[in-house]
This record gives structure tokens, C-alpha cells and sequence, in this order.
């Protein structure tokens, strides 16, 4: 399915990749078409093919979803295999969550849960590292996440943003390759659906409750706005927010 910009502005498309039936680009959906980006949706768990090359793309992102790297699903190593476009076509790609965890899987790491079972459900600190403050002059201090597994920082990854629970939160392989391990896409419709369908995992260790998931989004989500906005600009553009 092809989305396009109201502004008329058309850019080549970008390639977005769900993992559920009514799973929503959200925000970057909404940022990349005022950018104006084309995008190209795709869903390769309801049987939806990939492209071969990513020639007639500006790039990828590919989203969370409620599935592990680990799971033996065809389509999770189908789409993890599929990873090898991206990297040898040297193109921008954005892993987000799941994505972010394809990604790692795909050039070597491990992904796992921690062996005390905690999560991050909620709003936790992020700190950027000296790499990440270089990239960017502004970064958010508390982010959005839904997972309970984390990666291994991948061989030859710079680490751009880490956090107290899971470590490694933001990463950059390449020139173009990038992950996330947290959530910025969210708006607040899809934060009071997740906060609804989500509840039974508010007991798992560590995990906030609802309340403290819109309260904090009340709080933290401008900054976390601003701060996408400038990503995704640096991810598709290659605009550099050099600190000052």
C-alpha cells in the first residue's frame, strides 16, 4: 500500500514494515509524509513480500511488533535474512524495537531477555553516548519502551545511546544503519491502545503502570517529538545536528 504526501512533494517512497494486521507507522509515518516521503507499506506477517532491491526506495524502517527474533516463524528469518538488501545496497534503514533487534540478530549479536526477567515498559532515562552527543546535539532524557528482550551491541556498531536496565538503546552499523530500542513513533491514540492490550505485562518486573505510561508521555513526549523530527532527518537526509 503506497501513502503519499498532501503537500504534493513527492520523494521516492519509503519502504515501512509492520508486523500486525492494524500496526500503524505512526509518527515517523506522519513526519516522513510531511517530509514528503511516499510510503511504501508492507507487512510481510500477513504473507506481504519485500522488494529485492531498495533502488526505487529512499530507505526503510522496519517497526516493532509483539514477536522475538527467536521465534522459528519463516517470516521473522525471512525478514531478517531480507536485511542483507539494505546493508549491501549501503541504504538508510531504521530498526525500531523489533527492528532495531533484526538488525543485531542479522550481523551476529545475540538477543535475549535478562536472566532477572526485567523489562522496560514505560518511560525510562536515556543517556547518549560522547558518539551520540556528536551526532546529535539534543537528545531526549526519557524514552518510551514495550520489550522484554535487549541486544548484544553488534561487531563493528557504534553505540549512540545507552540506558540502566538494557544497555545498549541506540545504534548506528555503517553509514546508514541504524536501531532503536525504544519507542518515539507513538501517538497518543496508539499509547492508549497499547496502555489497554498491553495490561497484563504491567506485572512483569520492572514494568510501570498505565497511569505512569500517559502521565510520563505528558511529560517527555515533546522533547521526544522534537528530537524524532531531527532523526529522521539525519537517517534520510544525512542532516547532521552537530553539537554545538
Amino acid at each position: 500500500m503506497i501513502e503519499t504526501p498532501r503537500s504534493g512533494t513527492h520523494r521516492r517512497p519509503v519502504l515501512i514494515v509492520l508486523h500486525q494486521e492494524r500496526s500503524s507507522p505512526g509518527r515517523v509515518g506522519q513526519m516522513l509524509l510531511e517530509k514528503g516521503y511516499d510510503l511504501d507499506v508492507r507487512r510481510p506477517v500477513l504473507g506481504e513480500g519485500l522488494p529485492t532491491t531498495l533502488e526505487g526506495h529512499a530507505g526503510a524502517v522496519v517497526f516493532g511488533g509483539p514477536m522475538s527474533v527467536n521465534d522459528p516463524d519463516g517470516f521473522v528469518k525471512a525478514e531478517i535474512d531480507w536485511l542483507d538488501v539494505p546493508l549491501k545496497e549501503n541504504r538508510p534503514y531504521l530498526g525500531i524495537c523489533l527492528g532495531a533487534q533484526m538488525l543485531a540478530r542479522h550481523l551476529g549479536a545475540k538477543v535475549k531477555a535478562r536472566d532477572d526477567g526485567k523489562t522496560e515498559i514505560g518511560w525510562y532515562p536515556l543517556q547518549p553516548t560522547e558518539r551520540g552527543r556528536l551526532l546529535m546535539r539534543r537528545w531526549p532524557q526519557m524514552v518510551y519502551h514495550f520489550h522484554h528482550e535487549g541486544f548484544e551491541l553488534p561487531r563493528g556498531a557504534e553505540l549512540l545511546a545507552t540506558g540502566e536496565t538494557y544497555p545498549n538503546q541506540a545504534y548506528r552499523y555503517g553509514a546508514n544503519a541504524w536501531g532503536l530500542q525504544f519507542h518515539a513513533e507513538l501517538t497518543r491514540a496508539m499509547m492508549q491502545r497499547w496502555v489497554v492490550h498491553g495490561e497484563h505485562r504491567f506485572c512483569a518486573p520492572n514494568a510501570q503502570q498505565g497511569r505512569e505510561h500517559l502521565e510520563g508521555r505528558m511529560i517527555f513526549d515533546a522533547a521526544l517529538k522534537a528530537w524524532l523530527s531531527e532523526f529522521l532527518d539525519m537517517v534520510f537526509e544525512g542532516k547532521q545536528a552537530m553539537a554545538a
